[in-house]
């Protein structure tokens, strides 16, 4: 079966209905003073050490840590849609600033099997979640780890066809790579979007993209 598409997809905020920094923020974070997110914003530190900066305040092993992954709320049906895109000739790849730590346990329990580009890392006592850049992956970009417009610039270059779907900072330069008609946002990045005028497709969970695409198929 030749290749239908592929589809570049976030992961925190996209495939789950919360980010895993607005938990450890809502935990260990509470009072908000120098709040790393605000600094990043503003500019004053990347994005990448925005996150580190949270997840080094995490105060937990790994057996009391994994069961906060389930209240980030992966979508249901993420699994039997993402199944259903492959088995429709779709390639599935997702591009996250967030931590693979996380994402590959998510995407594992679910049944999931795609491509991921994240930032490697892991639980140190004393330490928290220690992420590293991913400086061997030939998507590597120093101030988020993956570079998202770059992954979605190889899918471009390996298939006509080229979906993307986002929700924050992040993902608005690899949105805008994308026809419009395959430009799924919601959140941060559905605004900024709208802000500029620039068409995309809105989703309330990510299944409902699998949705669409196979619709048009």
């Amino acid at each position: 079966m030749p290749a239908a598409g592929i589809l570049v997809s976030d992961f925190d905020g996209t495939m789950t209905e919360r980010d895993f920094y607005g938990l450890v923020r809502a935990r260990w974070w509470p009072d908000g003073n120098e709040d790393p997110w605000q600094d990043y914003l503003a500019g004053r530190i990347s994005h990448f050490d925005a996150l580190n900066r949270f997840f080094a305040r995490i105060d937990a092993d790994e057996p009391a840590v994994v069961p906060m992954l389930a209240a980030m709320h992966l979508d249901p049906d993420l699994g039997q849609a993402v199944g259903r895109l492959q088995a429709a000739g779709w390639e599935v790849v997702v591009a996250s600033a967030g931590c693979a730590w996380y994402i590959d346990r998510l995407l594992a329990h679910a049944g999931v099997c795609v491509t991921v580009h994240a930032n490697p890392g892991r639980l140190e006592p004393g330490h928290g979640l220690v992420m590293d850049l991913p400086r061997h992956s030939r998507f590597f970009d120093p101030r988020i780890g993956i570079a998202k417009q770059a992954v979605v610039r190889d899918a471009l270059a390996r298939h006509r066809q080229v979906a993307f779907a986002g929700d924050g900072p992040p993902d608005l330069e690899p949105a805008l790579l994308v026809a419009p008609e395959l430009r799924f946002a919601r959140g941060f990045l559905a605004e900024r979007l709208q802000q500029q005028g620039q068409p995309f497709r809105p989703y309330a969970v990510w299944s409902e993209i699998a949705d669409r695409l196979l619709a048009t198929a």
